[in-house]
């Protein structure tokens, strides 16, 4: 299954995906950096920043815990979080998912579709995935 991610929200797309990832699909979310998050702007940012900020708090040496910073590295934890990632069936569902800033030239043809019940509609705060990366640093 191919979705393209432009305007849905963040939350409800990684529930969908990882209860389709959990039943066998295989799936593909193009144009990541278009997913939204809800929220303002300054709350988003503050939730990855302290995220990433999360593994020099206790030893700067200390490897873990790595938090991504490009938007589909974020989509791809995201759904991860909501997978039993500890048990067998859990990570082989999530490698049965691919996530791609904008659509990559193999997908150009193909025919993508939309999951309603994670559109965006009209909801009045929110900000793109991309936006959070480039305030995080992420250079795509």
């Amino acid at each position: 299954m191919i979705i393209d991610g432009e305007g849905h929200i963040l939350g409800r797309l990684a529930s969908v995906t990882s209860k389709k990832l959990l039943e066998g699909e295989e799936i593909v979310v193009l144009n990541a950096e278009k997913i939204m998050l809800t929220g303002s702007k300054d709350w988003a940012y503050a939730k990855y920043k302290q995220r990433l900020d999360r593994a020099s708090i206790s030893n700067p040496r200390d490897l873990g815990p790595k938090y991504p910073r490009r938007p589909e590295e974020i989509f791809r934890r995201t759904v991860r979080g909501m997978l039993p990632i500890k048990k067998s069936k859990g990570r082989t569902a999530f490698k049965g998912l691919k996530a791609y800033v904008g659509v990559p030239k193999e997908f150009n043809d193909l025919e993508t579709s939309k999951v309603p019940d994670a559109e965006y509609g009209n909801i009045k705060k929110g900000i793109e995935l991309g936006e959070i990366s480039k305030l995080l640093g992420a250079k795509f």
